[in-house]
C-alpha cells in the first residue's frame, strides 16, 4: 500500500507540481491550501508525512508542526518544513520538524529527501 503523504502549501502552482512528483513516485497525496482545510483532512485521515509551508493564509507552519508534534495523537507523523524565508535550524529546533527543505528547491531532492525520511521512520 502507498504511503500517504499530505501537502500543505497555499501556492496553487507548487502544490500541483509537488502533488504530481509525488503521485508519479508512487505515494498516496492528500493536499490543503490553507491551515483550516488541513485540520480538517488531518482529522478523518491521519499520513505518514506532512510537507508543510511556514507562510499559510490562515496559519502558521512551525505552530502548526509544533501543535501536531506534542498531540500524542499525531506526534508519529514525520513532517518536512518548507519555506524561502526562515533559518533552517531555526526552523528544527523551533518545531520540532524532522526536515527543512528551502524554496526555491530542486524536485528531484526534494523527492529524495521525502524518501529518505520515510525511510528513517520505518527503521
Amino acid at each position: 500500500m502507498a504511503k500517504l503523504i499530505h501537502v500543505v502549501e497555499d501556492d496553487e502552482d507548487i502544490r500541483f507540481i509537488v502533488e504530481y512528483l509525488l503521485i508519479e513516485a508512487g505515494y498516496e497525496v492528500t493536499t490543503s491550501g490553507s491551515a483550516k482545510d488541513f485540520f480538517e483532512k488531518i482529522a478523518v485521515q491521519l499520513p505518514e508525512l506532512i510537507l508543510l509551508d511556514v507562510m499559510l493564509p490562515d496559519g502558521n507552519g512551525i505552530n502548526i508542526c509544533r501543535t501536531l508534534k506534542t498531540d500524542t495523537r499525531t506526534s508519529h507523523i514525520s513532517i518536512i518544513i518548507m519555506s524561502a524565508h526562515a533559518a533552517e535550524r531555526a526552523v528544527l529546533e523551533e518545531a520540532c520538524a524532522d526536515g527543512f527543505i528551502s524554496k526555491p528547491f530542486d524536485l528531484d531532492h526534494m523527492l529524495s529527501f521525502v524518501k529518505q525520511v520515510l525511510n528513517n521512520r520505518d527503521d
